[in-house]
């Protein structure tokens, strides 16, 4: 019987991947025999990524996700230097001004959240999608959150983009359903990763206390999930948001 869950050999770009999320699936990935193209704009974190998977096939490559033709550039050069893209897990996201009512929201940071959260992984997937379709075969994993779904006090510029994210895979799902290529989501609740540091110490206990499972989740539990996600396994599912979250969202 075919392993569907092998992803040994398969070209899997990620990006946001010199710290957090993006770091943690990219060594698992690596570990799995997936050749990984990690893209970041923090070029520190990607050379301490490649120095930590050394005995492992790993391309880094720093990308301003702010700048549609880095964007673009990244897709071009992996097919042509790497090979075919099978998978593409984008973790690039920023949480923005944080415990912030909404009346006091600097408008220019906002628009930054939505360029880095949203409207970059719309180009994104744009170009992945050119590439995968002709092939018939594909894998795009969006890093959302359950922010995107319940919303969280004080993260309104975050909340909003990964929202966005939910609508967006759930649009892109129906439209290639029948391409070979399966576009989803995720969503974790609070998982231990730097971002979360970053949070006060009364909102990461608000958000803990919401999950029923009463812990933080680990970065490996989201790792192992989008390897099966970006697998030939996950073949007839599109379109969703899968939960990382405890038990706090359910639906």
């Amino acid at each position: 019987m075919i392993d569907q869950t092998n992803i040994e050999g398969h070209v899997i770009v990620v990006t946001g991947a010199a710290s957090g999320l993006g770091f943690e699936i990219a060594q698992h990935l690596v570990s799995k025999g997936a050749i990984v193209v990690a893209a970041d704009k923090n070029v520190l974190g990607l050379n301490e990524l490649a120095e930590t998977v050394k005995d492992a096939v790993i391309h880094i490559r720093e990308v301003d996700f702010l700048n549609d033709d880095a964007i673009i550039e990244l897709i071009r050069s992996t097919e042509l230097e790497v090979g075919p893209i099978k998978a593409v897990i984008n973790c690039v996201g920023i949480v923005g001004q944080r415990d912030v009512l909404s009346e006091d929201i600097d408008l220019e940071n906002f628009d930054l959240v939505y360029k880095i959260n949203l409207r970059a992984a719309m180009l994104l997937s744009m170009e992945c999608i050119k590439v995968m379709k002709p092939r018939k075969y594909g894998r795009i994993l969006q890093l959302s959150s359950i922010s995107g779904k319940e919303g969280n006090p004080g993260l309104v510029a975050y909340s909003v983009t990964k929202a966005g994210l939910i609508g967006m895979v759930k649009s892109q799902g129906k439209e290639y359903a029948e391409s070979g290529i399966t576009i989803n989501a995720m969503a974790p609740a609070l998982i231990n990763t730097p971002m979360v540091a970053g949070f006060s110490e009364k909102q990461r206990n608000f958000l803990k206390s919401k999950i029923p499972m009463n812990r933080i989740g680990d970065p490996v539990e989201a790792a192992t999930l989008a390897a099966w996600i970006v697998s030939p396994a996950c073949s007839f599912t599109t379109g969703f948001t899968f939960d990382l979250s405890g038990g706090r969202a359910t639906y």
